[in-house]
């Protein structure tokens, strides 16, 4: 009751602040700003301005929430601002950041600007940064944060505590405490549930979870999220190779994770950013849009390419020039619907080398069935509309051929691209409309050669 309520009123602080920013009101948009909104919330509204709106109210938030707020913008945004600052202000403003967190801002900078940055830091800190930097930011060691609680496993349970309370707070998202060797390798866990219900006497050894695998640092991004998912984890301790413990990494990046994956897909699918600016300025738009717009261009090419192969024949039959599109438009769709599947299976870890069999069989099997029962209704229209049986029986042959080749293709293409290390979600739409539309250009005019010349 009390989230709903929360977000009640954030709602109402929002409306308030538009109503403001429209009347010019800016001492009463700051006062809601700072006073009102939290650091997400005002990332979101910036995201959701337009360039000018935007700028006013980046200049109206308090320069001590700046840096939490810059956590929660996407990176084409945040990149923009963090450009804007020297090293210094970029120091005060991470002063308080968990490692993973300011590993994820300082990546987005020239080396050198990160150099005098870490240079401002204690020795400490710039330990425990430099740790996780020192790992591409799509591993377990770039999500992983070095701010881990560690007890050894022969201290009995009332150490422990007692141990705890010398602290002022806990790490964001201790769910366990670590237990180590005196070498610092990983033994297992201790859930502090567990703890807080255990005899005090007891120890460590005693109580701790063993069951727990750690995390290989070098494991990439999107199968630490596949494992958070799997074993409902909070937080999950990572590894070396030797086996030593390097941190931890939490539920709230892997949500990131997850987040950046999907929008990763449904970007790369038209060709555009993961992080791209719904309110970029214009020329920015059009020089990243222009790319993939001559990529499709030239895939368009080679299709108007068949079709003038064939150009005395739909001379000859005008017919073939109106049906045309039936054939691709349903060869796009069928096998785009397979391509989505696909790389959806291969992102969540479904497909393999040991089921991709069975899954081309089955893609086969669904591609004829649909391709009879909507060739004979396509016929049927074709002839009566044309008076003609022979267009009927030539697009009823041609849309099960590229039906069959869809599916075939939309199958086997993803699993392809990504052997050769290419992004089935930004490929694979265009390399699939393209073999689609020529496959059923070929067979529909082709045929119609056959049978008309």
């Amino acid at each position: 009751m009390s989230d709903i309520l929360e977000k009640s009123q954030a709602r109402q602080r929002l409306r308030s602040l538009s109503e403001a920013l429209d009347s010019g009101a800016l001492k009463q948009v700051a006062r809601i700003l700072n006073g009102g909104l939290s650091p997400s919330d005002i990332a979101h509204l910036l995201e959701s301005s337009p360039p000018r709106q935007r700028a006013l109210l980046w200049n109206l938030v308090d320069k001590q929430l700046e840096g939490e707020v810059l956590q929660y913008l996407n990176e084409d945004i945040r990149a923009e601002y963090l450009s804007r600052l020297n090293a210094q202000e970029l120091a005060d403003i991470i002063e308080d950041f968990e490692s993973d967190d300011v590993a994820d801002l300082l990546q987005q900078l020239p080396d050198t600007v990160i150099q005098e940055v870490l240079d401002t830091m204690d020795e400490q800190d710039r330990r425990r940064v430099e740790e996780v930097l020192s790992y591409p930011d799509d591993t377990a060691g770039g999500l992983m944060n070095t701010d881990t609680i560690t007890v050894r496993p022969d201290l009995s349970i009332d150490v422990v505590l007692r141990y705890l309370r010398r602290h002022r707070a806990l790490p964001p998202m201790t769910d366990s405490l670590i237990v180590v060797s005196r070498r610092d390798e990983f033994i297992g866990v201790l859930p502090i549930t567990k703890m807080l219900v255990s005899n005090q006497t007891a120890t460590v050894r005693e109580v701790m979870d063993t069951d727990i695998e750690p995390i290989p640092v070098t494991l990439s991004d999107t199968k630490v999220a596949h494992l958070f998912e799997r074993y409902d984890l909070i937080s999950a301790p990572v590894v070396n190779s030797e086996g030593r413990l390097l941190g931890r990494i939490t539920i709230d990046d892997v949500v990131d994770v997850i987040r950046e994956d999907a929008d990763h897909s449904l970007m790369s699918m038209a060709g555009l950013d993961d992080d791209e600016d719904t309110f970029a300025p214009v020329w920015k738009t059009t020089r990243r849009r222009a790319v993939w717009l001559g990529v499709n261009l030239v895939t368009a090419f080679i299709a108007s390419g068949v079709i003038g192969v064939f150009e005395d024949t739909i001379d000859q039959v005008v017919a073939l020039a109106i049906l045309m599109p039936i054939v691709a438009s349903m060869g796009g769709i069928a096998g785009s619907q397979t391509l989505t599947l696909v790389i959806r299976g291969m992102a969540v870890g479904q497909i393999s080398a040991a089921n991709v069999g069975w899954l081309l069989n089955r893609e086969f099997l669904s591609s004829i069935l649909n391709g009879v029962l909507w060739a004979g209704l396509v016929a049927a229209a074709a002839m009566i509309w044309f008076q003609d049986l022979t267009i009927g029986a030539i697009i009823a042959a041609a849309l099960i051929i590229n039906l069959v080749a869809a599916a075939l293709v939309g199958t086997v293409l993803p699993l392809f691209l990504k052997s050769r290390n290419i992004d089935p979600a930004l490929a694979g739409s265009v390399i699939l409309t393209t073999v689609t539309d020529v496959v059923g250009f070929t067979s529909f005019l082709g045929l119609a050669t056959l049978f008309y010349a």
